[in-house]
C-alpha cells in the first residue's frame, strides 16, 4: 500500500486530479480517495483546506510516502513555493511534480514551465523529482503518471517490508463512535506489524488499549503490516481521548520541551527569542514560545533566515514523538511566510 498526498493552491486543479485518480473516502480538511491496482492499494490525500490552513498542508504532507505537486500550466505561483519549502523542510518524501490543466497550454508553454521547476528546487530536497503534464479534462497523460505512481509505490512497498519487524506504530488521522462497535480510529501503521488482540497504549495521553479488530479498504484482517492505511475498533479507549496524530504504539518519548537543531529557511525573517509559534511532529500541533536560540554554540536572539541553529521550545502542550521524528516550526499568522523551519530533536 502507498499512501499519496496530492498539494498545491487552490485553483491547481489537485481535487480535480485526485477525483480521477481514486475513489472518495472520508472528508474532512483532507479528503481520502482509493485506487486498486490488483493487489496494490493506493491512499490519495487532498489537503483541500489548504492554503487557508496550514494544517492541512502539513498533515497530508505528514500522513504520506509520496507527494504530488500540482502546478497549473499557467504558471508558478506563491502557494506552489510555499508547497515546495514545506517538503524541502521535512525531507525524505518521493514524489512528482504534475502539470495540470495541461489542455489549456501547449507544449512549448509546458517545457518552459518544467524548466522554471527544475531551476526552483535545485540544491533542495526535491531536486531531481519527476515531472507529468496531465489534463482531467481530455485524460491526456493519467495514464502515464498512474504508471508513475506505481513505479515509486513499489519502492515504497519495499521500504515498507524493511519496517515490518520494528516495534508497531500507528498514527491516527481521524476517529469516531460507531453504534454497536464504540470507538473506532483511521491511521496508517507506519512501522511494525499489527494484530488482533494486540494491547498497546494511546500517546500522548498514556491510555492503555486493545485491538479488537482492523480494516483496511473494508476488508477485515487479522494483521497489518507497515504501510497499511487501516480502521480500528479499539477497547479501554473512547473517540473523545483523540486529538488528530495522536500514536498508538508499544513506547513513545513524551514531552513538552525541546531541543531543535534546526534549518531556518532562507525565506522568512527568521525566529527570535520569546516568539510564539506553532509546533508541528507529525500530525500533532500546537502552541509553543522559543525560550533560547543558539549558533556554533553561542546563544542569540535572532537566527538569521537560511541558518542552521539550536532551538529550545515550550509547547502547551505535551507532543509524543520518536527519535527520528521531524518536527516544523510555523508562524501561522505570518501573512508573508508561514513556514520557519524545520528541525530534530537533540
Amino acid at each position: 500500500m502507498a499512501n499519496v498526498a496530492i498539494i498545491g493552491g487552490e485553483k491547481s486543479g489537485r481535487t480535480g486530479l485526485a477525483a480521477k485518480l481514486g475513489k472518495k473516502g472520508t472528508e474532512s480538511d483532507i479528503t481520502l480517495y482509493n485506487f486498486v491496482k490488483g493487489d496494490r492499494i493506493y491512499s490519495f490525500v487532498d489537503a483541500n483546506t489548504y492554503p487557508e490552513s496550514m494544517m492541512s498542508l502539513i498533515h497530508a504532507i505528514n500522513l504520506s510516502d509520496m507527494v504530488l505537486v500540482c502546478v497549473p500550466s499557467d504558471g508558478l505561483s506563491a502557494q506552489v513555493g510555499e508547497c515546495i519549502i514545506a517538503l524541502d523542510l521535512i525531507v525524505n518524501k518521493r514524489g512528482l511534480f504534475v502539470i495540470t490543466m495541461s489542455d489549456k497550454s501547449n507544449p512549448a508553454a509546458i517545457s518552459q514551465l518544467t524548466e522554471k521547476i527544475k531551476s526552483i528546487t535545485k540544491g533542495t530536497n526535491l531536486e531531481g523529482w519527476g515531472l507529468v503534464a496531465v489534463s482531467t479534462t481530455t485524460l491526456e497523460g493519467i495514464e502515464n503518471l498512474k504508471g508513475k505512481i506505481v513505479a515509486l509505490g513499489e519502492e515504497i512497498r519495499v521500504a515498507n517490508v524493511a519496517k515490518n519487524d520494528l516495534p508497531v506504530r500507528v498514527v491516527v488521522d481521524h476517529f469516531f463512535n460507531v453504534m454497536g462497535i464504540g470507538c473506532v480510529v483511521l491511521g496508517i501503521v507506519t512501522q511494525g506489524t499489527l494484530k488482533v488482540h494486540d494491547h498497546l497504549t494511546v500517546f500522548p495521553i498514556n491510555r492503555s488499549a486493545e485491538i479488537r479488530s482492523i480494516q483496511s479498504n473494508d476488508m477485515d484482517m487479522k494483521i497489518a503490516f507497515a504501510g497499511t492505511r487501516v480502521g480500528l475498533s479499539l477497547k479501554g479507549v473512547q473517540s473523545r481521548d483523540f486529538d488528530r496524530g495522536y500514536i498508538i504504539s508499544q513506547k513513545e518519548d513524551v514531552a513538552s520541551k525541546f531541543n531543535l537543531k534546526s534549518r531556518i529557511t532562507k525565506f522568512t525573517q527568521g525566529p527570535g527569542v520569546g516568539d510564539t509559534v506553532h509546533l508541528f511532529a507529525g500530525l500533532q500541533d500546537t502552541p509553543a514560545t522559543i525560550n533560547s536560540i543558539s549558533i556554533d554554540g553561542k546563544d542569540v536572539t535572532h537566527a538569521p533566515p537560511g541558518s542552521n541553529c539550536n532551538i529550545v521550545l515550550t509547547t502547551q502542550k505535551n507532543i509524543a514523538y520518536s527519535k527520528n521524528e521531524r518536527f516544523l516550526i510555523v508562524q501561522l499568522n505570518n501573512p508573508r511566510q508561514r513556514l520557519v523551519a524545520g528541525g530534530d530533536v537533540v
